[in-house]
């Protein structure tokens, strides 16, 4: 089955740190064009950072030099590092597989940062 899933969410205090991952069951991973997006009660979905086949980044501002991208081809899995977290950053984040043929979503894993 062609999904993608996330873990790795969960409660930090301020100032913490916690790792998202996001496993692809794809064909060709290294094709796909990567994502992290996240969703707070009440707003929009909206981009954290994606990550293209090249390994080229692209953040929002609101995580720039806090949050970091990656991705592991031979795994084909991404992850997202976030750093001093803080409680606007509380949200659920989902994972995106993207490519000329599929436009996949995960499930989404909960982040929450108290304060």
């Amino acid at each position: 089955q062609v999904q993608v899933v996330e873990s790795g969410g969960g409660l930090v205090h301020s100032g913490g740190s916690l790792r998202l991952s996001c496993a692809a069951s794809v064909s060709f991973f290294s094709m796909y064009v990567m994502g992290w997006y996240r969703q707070a009660p009440g707003k929009q979905r909206e981009l954290v950072a994606t990550v293209t086949s090249g390994g080229r980044t692209n953040y929002a501002d609101s995580v720039k030099g806090r949050f970091t991208i990656s991705r592991n081809n031979a795994k084909s899995t991404v992850y997202l590092q976030m750093n001093s977290l803080k409680p606007e950053d509380t949200a659920v984040y989902y994972c995106n597989a993207n490519s000329s043929r599929y436009d996949l979503w995960g499930q989404g894993t909960q982040v929450t940062v108290s304060s």
